[in-house]
């Protein structure tokens, strides 16, 4: 009896094992990052629409999405773009746009010049590497 009590407990616990990795898998988040380093409309239409796709299908609470932004790509986020609106939508929804500030000391940007309220980070190509280490995925429309 004891013997049958013990095998259960050991078959319990090593399910339980098994299993919690699986729930836990179901319920960490998913982290994107989404490059955009060009100026083409098309593709920071893209990169949003994308973002909107994903927080669909994944739920907007089960998913972080960051776009980030360098290169080119920074043009579009600039005062004056003609997709500030979408934009402001986007961050609305939750997903982080992040502008990279060595770009924008290339180019002689200012945070003053830029949409008021997006994210800044030192280097738009290291922030993807740091999430990609972290297990986030990369897309780049």
């Amino acid at each position: 009896m004891i013997r049958k009590t013990f095998a259960s407990l050991a078959l319990g616990i090593a399910g339980f094992v098994l299993v919690a990795p699986a729930v836990h898998a179901e319920t960490a988040k998913t982290g994107v990052t989404i490059q955009v380093s060009d100026d083409s409309q098309k593709t920071w239409n893209q990169a949003l629409n994308v973002a909107k796709n994903m927080q669909s299908a994944y739920g907007k609470d089960k998913v972080d999405i960051e776009v980030v932004v360098f290169g080119m790509g920074a043009g579009m986020l600039k005062l004056e773009s003609p997709l500030g609106n979408r934009i402001d939508e986007a961050l609305d929804s939750g997903v982080k746009v992040l502008m990279c500030e060595n770009t924008m000391k290339g180019q002689k940007l200012t945070k003053d010049d830029m949409q008021p309220k997006i994210g800044f980070v030192p280097s738009g190509a290291v922030e993807i590497v740091e999430r990609q280490k972290q297990g986030w995925g990369t897309l780049r429309p």
